[in-house]
Parts: C-alpha cells; sequence; structure tokens
C-alpha cells in the first residue's frame, strides 16, 4: 500500500504519451540554458573577454535585480484572459511569443564585438553584458515561466504528474548531454571566436528542439474553460494583494525557501566547473567534461525509474526531503577531489541524486499551487511560478557576491594560462563544494520541519479541485 492513494484519472482529460515526449522537449530550453548562463557567462566574461571581477559582480547584481522584478510582474501580467485567449489557449501563445527572442539574445550574450572586447575602457563591455542579459532573461522568463505553469495544469492526477515529470527530467537530459558537449568539444581556453561557434550550434540544435515542441502545447477547451472560470467568477486581484496572499501559504513559502537555497547551491556549483577543471584539476574542457558528463548522465537517467518508483511507494515530497540530505553528501567531496577519475566518480554520484530531486520537483510544486488555488478558487500557476523565479534570482546575486569575495579575498589570477596558489584553489573547492553543501543541509531542516503536505491532506488537493471544477 503507498502513501499516495491514487486519484481516478478517469475523471480528468489524460494528455496522450506522444504528446508528453514532445512537451518534454521544452524543457531543455528551460534547463539546458540556465545551466549552461551558470557554468559558462562568469567564467566567459571574466577570463575570456577581461572584465574585471567587481564590475562582473556589479553587473550581475544588476541582472539579477532586473529578474527579480521582471519575473513576477510578468507571470503577473499575463496570467489572465486575452482577447486571443479562447482561440489559441492560455499558455501557449506566452511560450510561443518568448522562444525565438530569447535564443537570439542568447548567442548574442557570447557574439560580443570585436570594439568592446579590444577596447582599454570596460564599461561599454559592461553595459553590453547588462543589457544582452536582461534581454536575454525577459524573453526567457516569459517562455520558462508558462511552460511550468503548464505542467500544473495540463497535467492533473499525481500519477500523470509522475510520468510527466520522469519523461520530462529524462529526455531534457539526454538532449543536454549531446548537445552540452557541443562547447568543450569546440571551445578551447583562450579563443573566444570559438566559444561563438559553440553557441551558433547549439541555438541551431534548439531551434530543432522548438520545432518538435511545439505541436504539444495546443489547449484544448477542457483545459481552456478551467482556466477561464476561475476569473469570471474571482476577477483579478491588485498585483500586491496577489502576492502577499499568495505567500501567506505554508507550504509554498517553505518550497519557496528551499528552491531559492538549492538554486544558490546548483549555481555557484555550476559555475565552478570551468574553474574546477582549469585551475583546480589542470585540465583541458575537452575531453574531461564529456567524461564527467557522461558519468552524470548516467547517474541520472538509469535511475530516474528507481526514484519515480520510490516517489509513487514514499511519497514526492518525502523523497524530496531525502534528496536534500543527499545533494549535501554530493557536493562535499569536491574540497578533496585531485583526479579526473574521482570527479568522474563524483559526478556519477551527483546524477543519481539530482535524479531524486528533479523527479519529484514537479509533483511537489504542483501540490503547493494546488493548495492555493483551493483558496483562490482561480488557475494562476504563472505568478505563482514567477514569484518563484524572484527568489531564485536571488541565487544570481549570491553566486556574483560570493565569487567576486572569493576571487579578490584569494587572489585569483583571471589570466586563461595562468597557475592559480593554493589558497585560490581553495578558494574555488569552497565555492564550487562547501557553501552549496551547507545550503543543502539547510534546506533538509527546512523542508522536514515545515512542508506538511502529506498523506491525506495531500490526496484532498485533488478530492477538492475536482469538486470545485478547476
Amino acid at each position: 500500500m503507498t502513501e499516495e492513494s491514487e486519484f481516478d484519472e478517469s475523471e480528468w482529460e489524460q494528455m496522450p504519451f506522444r504528446k508528453v515526449v514532445q512537451f518534454s522537449f521544452g524543457y531543455i530550453l528551460v534547463y539546458y540554458m540556465i545551466g549552461v548562463f551558470n557554468a559558462y557567462v562568469f567564467y566567459y566574461y571574466e577570463v575570456e573577454l577581461g572584465l574585471p571581477v567587481v564590475m562582473l559582480g556589479l553587473a550581475f547584481i544588476i541582472f539579477a535585480a532586473w529578474n527579480m522584478v521582471n519575473d513576477p510582474l510578468l507571470g503577473y501580467l499575463t496570467d489572465r484572459p486575452f482577447k486571443w485567449s479562447k482561440r489559441f489557449g492560455f499558455r501557449a501563445p506566452w511560450m510561443m511569443i518568448g522562444v525565438i527572442p530569447y535564443l537570439i539574445f542568447w548567442w548574442l550574450l557570447f557574439a560580443v564585438p570585436d570594439p568592446l572586447v579590444e577596447s582599454s575602457d570596460p564599461w561599454p563591455l559592461f553595459w553590453y553584458f547588462v543589457i544582452m542579459a536582461c534581454l536575454f532573461d525577459t524573453f526567457y522568463s516569459l517562455f520558462s515561466t508558462h511552460i511550468n505553469a503548464a505542467y500544473a495544469t495540463y497535467f492533473r492526477s499525481d500519477a500523470e504528474r509522475r510520468r510527466s515529470s520522469a519523461v520530462n527530467t529524462t529526455i531534457p537530459i539526454i538532449l543536454q548531454l549531446f548537445i552540452g558537449f557541443t562547447i568543450p568539444a569546440i571551445y578551447i581556453y583562450g579563443d573566444r571566436n570559438s566559444m561563438i561557434l559553440a553557441q551558433t550550434v547549439v541555438v541551431f540544435l534548439l531551434i530543432i528542439c522548438v520545432l518538435i515542441f511545439l505541436p504539444s502545447i495546443r489547449e484544448n477547451e477542457i483545459i481552456k474553460e478551467r482556466f477561464l472560470k476561475g476569473y469570471e467568477e474571482k476577477g483579478k486581484d491588485p498585483y500586491f494583494k496577489t502576492m502577499k496572499d499568495i505567500m501567506k501559504h505554508r507550504n509554498y513559502s517553505t518550497a519557496l525557501t528551499i528552491w531559492t537555497l538549492l538554486t544558490l547551491g546548483s549555481v555557484l556549483n555550476a559555475a565552478s566547473m570551468v574553474f574546477m577543471m582549469k585551475d583546480v584539476l589542470g585540465l583541458p574542457l575537452y575531453p574531461a567534461a564529456i567524461y564527467t558528463g557522461l558519468a552524470n548522465f548516467i547517474g541520472y537517467v538509469f535511475f530516474i525509474p528507481f526514484w519515480s518508483n520510490m516517489s509513487k511507494k514514499y511519497g514526492h515530497a518525502k523523497i524530496m526531503r531525502i534528496s536534500c540530505l543527499l545533494i549535501f553528501f554530493a557536493y562535499i567531496p569536491l574540497l578533496f577531489v585531485t583526479t579526473l577519475p574521482q570527479y568522474i566518480i563524483i559526478s556519477f554520484f551527483g546524477g543519481f541524486v539530482s535524479g531524486s530531486f528533479w523527479v519529484t520537483l514537479g509533483p511537489v510544486s504542483a501540490d503547493a499551487y494546488d493548495e492555493i488555488t483551493i483558496t483562490t478558487g482561480k488557475h494562476q500557476e504563472a505568478t505563482y511560478v514567477g514569484i518563484i523565479v524572484f527568489f531564485n534570482r536571488i541565487a544570481l546575486i549570491g553566486q556574483a557576491l560570493i565569487f567576486v569575495v572569493i576571487h579578490v579575498a584569494t587572489g585569483y589570477d583571471p589570466d586563461p594560462y595562468a597557475k592559480q596558489t593554493p589558497l585560490a584553489i581553495l578558494g574555488i573547492r569552497i565555492h564550487a563544494g562547501l557553501i552549496p553543501a551547507i545550503l543543502a543541509c539547510i534546506s533538509y531542516v527546512i523542508m522536514y520541519k515545515w512542508w506538511d503536505l502529506l498523506g491525506e491532506k495531500q490526496i484532498n488537493l485533488k478530492r477538492k479541485l475536482r469538486e470545485l471544477k478547476l
């Protein structure tokens, strides 16, 4: 007997499996881009383009501050019916509007004009980064907010959400593996043109993923009517009242805190990857990143069925709680790793652990959204996602500040060919492993203490939604 008694799936329409697979191609556009941003952008601008680290930290803070305003506001402004909504849907148009511009601005973020790089004045490069990063993230946010909101409204029962969550993580990680090899296979330390070429290939491959994804976002009449119902009966509350009412829900606030902490840890770890390869291990990105990427992929994909079954047996919230503790143990070895074989083993374990988190993230977040939907009487998932992204952008500010403080304090040398001091190497290990491990440990304590959507209380969410025809 599982902790989660399944809600009767026949009471809600089910998305065909073919469309579930197509829908998952959209998540590569969410996971891959933000992963690459975290892994390469800070390094690229500090080392390859020569932007002073203190100025780069300030640029990241401005960028993150813009995101913090941009994401919840975009979610709120677009999370309502428009003239075209009955015809084209409530989520699909915003995903289509967002996706192509964000790919264009992503490419421009790396394809910096030569005069800006060669200039002795760093301020034009500073403002170029700020403008391109903010434009990229505006359209990225529009797309990612609505694909995440669509997950909760397209997939209704626990079983369907588990199935979709497994597919939405497995297929993108497979795509991410192969597309992700593009950069280490092409990019050469000290040659920024090789990075531009790599990003050109990446954008081309992602456009193919967009073409596969788009047919899956067409909304049927049932989805449209369910969304419209709440607004016909409840209307649209003012912006700040909406934010305040949402934040009153303890489970949502708990999830929000955990996601912010784990995102900061993940961003720190990802942004440290090139530094770990180049400065700590003294390895070229190719083929070392290929080996570690394959190890992470195997640890992740091969154990997705295991975590999915564990989630079904014990409940997705309990498995997510355990994942926080496992993430702690995945980060700690980065304080001691000295060889590529050790790094490969750590990457394998990291993939195994991350599977437990990503398989449960969708169902856990959807439960938090469902609880608020029952209270408010209407679907506002894009607004919920926007608030989460608002707080997750704190991670970018945190990452920039931590990197600036550690790199300045330890005397990190941004010369691509420099040999770092033992103190600088220790600093890299701290922002790659120690700080992320501490954040994961705090997340475990918070979820254990305050998350209570478990057992019968969690099951009743689906029954109540059905009764309210939401």
